[in-house]
């Protein structure tokens, strides 16, 4: 990942782990519901896990068995660790990764409150994992692969972390269509997982350069204007816009300040904002990514 997309990406999100969102914001429970978490879901983990950044729930529809090792790309507040670490049971393993402090710190603590004594984490970035090669039975991610620059090192490290016959079930972001420029120079529809996306077709063919079999992905249906749900804006701060290059073309962020942890972190608020601006569906997708690692 570039030094410059990376530092963004750890500011903004080290900015959501500080923040007070969870799932007792009716706004931020929306959202998850929106992208296929039920409420008994949600009620099963502490209410910091949930903080609105999912486009799916791939534990869902991962078939996880009782005894296998699962490994999360981007782990997050441990959303999707802590409901596979319950499926998973306690002679299995759910392993989460994610280069954030901050949200380390929050997914460690919410895996305390849960009792999860089968979730661990890791910080690493998910083009380099440190895993063993062939030790998971399952690798899940929710909106997160499409943060890596270099996607096809993320598919490669995927494969090989992966147990021959081991299978992928993402959540993610990918087009249908080119984004308008307002979006896709956007640092921070980068940052939220829009403009760093690729095409559908894109994604499936990096899969398989990567040594996947079965390839399947699925438009879920899932109304990407869902975001807009999260509510409380921040004020702008009427400084200086943050300047950083995305693909050759200069980006300007909003001025909006994440100081004040009561409010919604810059990143969301600006998502909310293009959201309201713009049909992101009429581009996007929220998709269902399925694969497996022949035998």
């Amino acid at each position: 990942m570039s030094h410059g997309i990376e530092d963004v990406v750890r500011e903004k999100y080290a900015a959501v782990a500080a923040s007070t969102l969870t799932n007792e914001s009716s706004g931020v429970q929306a959202v998850a519901e929106a992208f296929g978490y039920s409420a008994e879901e949600l009620r099963s983990i502490p209410a910091e896990a949930n903080m609105g950044l999912s486009c799916g729930n791939p534990v869902a529809t991962a078939h996880l068995r009782p005894g296998e090792v699962v490994v999360d790309l981007g782990s997050g507040g441990g959303i999707d660790v802590l409901l596979a670490a319950k499926k998973v049971g306690p002679t299995g393993r759910a392993i989460g990764i994610d280069m954030t402090d901050e949200m380390l710190d929050r997914a460690t603590r919410n895996a305390e409150k849960a009792a999860a004594a089968n979730a661990e984490f890791h910080k690493a970035t998910i083009d380099q994992l440190p895993l063993a090669g062939g030790s998971a039975d399952c690798i899940i991610s929710n909106c997160v692969i499409n943060l890596a620059p270099d996607k096809a090192a993320v598919f490669r490290e995927m494969a090989r972390v992966l147990k021959p016959g081991g299978r992928v079930a993402v959540s993610d972001i990918a087009l249908k269509k080119p984004l308008p420029p307002e979006i896709g120079r956007d640092i921070l529809a980068y940052v939220g997982c829009i403009a760093g996306a690729i095409p559908i077709e894109e994604y499936r063919e990096g899969l398989k350069a990567a040594g996947f079999a079965h390839v399947e992905i699925i438009d879920s249906g899932a109304d990407l204007n869902a975001y807009a749900q999260i509510e409380g804006q921040v004020g702008c701060c009427g400084g200086e816009m943050e300047t950083v290059t995305i693909g050759g073309s200069p980006s300007a962020s909003s001025c909006c300040s994440p100081d004040e942890t009561s409010k919604t972190p810059e990143l969301l608020a600006r998502l909310a904002e293009l959201t309201r601006r713009h049909d992101i569906n009429d581009y996007a997708a929220s998709v269902k990514v399925f694969a497996v690692k022949p035998l």
